[in-house]
């Protein structure tokens, strides 16, 4: 079973919304996956799309799979080093913000046994 992988690291989103979206498309086979990625309103889905995207196109480039068998084996929403800034409060004072980012990872196979 052959797995290829793409990742894409400090993205701009927070784990947590970014795996809203993953959960959705894990498991499903990579064509059904990347239309439903692609006609989702939301940040993390655009993101992920193109990680998808890469892994296929790696899939097929690299290794030589067919497009047609990959399925989406992995999925992961891990947090990356977080921002932080303060923001102005009354009277001198300032609050901390942390601005959260993500690595994603995709990995698709084929699902057949070498």
């Amino acid at each position: 079973m052959a797995e290829v992988s793409a990742t894409l690291r400090y993205a701009r989103i927070s784990p947590q919304k970014c795996r809203l979206v993953a959960d959705t498309v894990r498991g499903k086979e990579a064509s059904k996956a990347l239309s439903t990625l692609k006609f989702m309103p939301k940040k993390g889905a655009k993101l992920v799309y193109k990680v998808l995207w890469s892994a296929v196109s790696n899939a097929q480039e690299n290794a030589g799979l067919d497009v047609d068998d990959l399925k989406v084996s992995r999925i992961l929403v891990d947090a990356a080093p977080m921002y932080k800034r303060f923001a102005a409060r009354a009277k001198g004072r300032g609050t901390r913000i942390i601005k959260r980012n993500s690595h994603i990872t995709v990995a698709v196979s084929d699902g057949k046994k070498d």
